[in-house]
C-alpha cells in the first residue's frame, strides 16, 4: 500500500491502443495519452515513445494568462514567453529549460495550443543526462480526443487540476 508521503500516479498503457493508457492514483482511474510509438525501455530523442521508468516530479508550471494558479503542493511555476527546453542533440544545455530565442534546438512552452496550459516537468533523463536519450518528457494536457503525444503522458484539464490537489511533494510517476 503506498503512503500518503509516497504516492504514485501509475501510467498503464492500453493493449488494444498503444497510444492511450489509464493512469492510476489512489481510487482515480482515469484516461491518458501517451506517445505515438507507445513505451519503451529504450527511449530515443525523436522516437516518439513514452520512457517507462519511474521519475521524481520536478516542478508544475502553468499559463497565468489561461488559467489560475492551480491548487497543489509540488513547486510551481509560471510560464512565461520565453520559455523553451533544449531538445538540441549535442547541446550543452541538452534537456535543460532556455530563454527563447535559443540557439539550439527548442521546444517552445508558451504555446498556441492549450497542451501546456498546465505542465508537470518530470525528471526524465535530468541527472545523469544522456545525450540523445530523450529530451522534454512531461506530463501535461491531452489533445481533442487524447491524440498521441511526442512521448509525454497527457491528461484533460479538469483531471490536471484533480491530480495536483491530491499530490503530495515525494510523489512518484511511474510508467510501466
Amino acid at each position: 500500500m503506498t503512503s500518503p508521503n509516497r504516492q504514485t500516479l501509475l501510467v498503464l498503457p492500453r493493449p488494444s491502443n498503444r497510444t492511450q493508457g489509464l493512469l492510476k492514483l489512489g481510487p482515480l482511474r482515469l484516461r491518458c495519452a501517451i506517445g505515438r510509438s507507445g513505451v519503451t525501455h529504450a527511449k530515443r530523442e525523436g522516437d516518439g515513445a513514452t520512457p517507462a521508468g519511474r521519475y521524481a516530479l520536478v516542478e508544475v508550471r502553468y499559463r497565468a494568462d489561461k488559467i489560475a494558479r492551480p491548487r497543489t503542493l509540488l513547486p510551481l511555476r509560471r510560464t512565461r514567453r520565453r520559455d523553451g527546453w533544449c531538445d538540441g542533440k549535442g547541446d550543452r544545455n541538452y534537456n535543460r529549460p532556455v530563454a527563447l530565442p535559443y540557439p539550439a534546438s527548442a521546444e517552445t512552452m508558451w504555446r498556441d495550443d492549450d497542451v501546456y496550459d498546465v505542465v508537470v516537468v518530470l525528471d526524465w533523463n535530468l541527472r545523469p543526462r544522456r545525450q540523445n536519450g530523450g529530451s522534454a518528457i512531461f506530463f501535461h494536457l491531452a489533445r481533442p480526443g487524447y491524440l498521441p503525444t511526442e512521448g509525454c503522458v497527457a491528461v484533460s484539464r479538469a483531471d490536471m487540476l484533480r491530480i495536483l490537489r491530491r499530490l503530495r511533494p515525494g510523489a512518484a510517476f511511474e510508467v510501466r
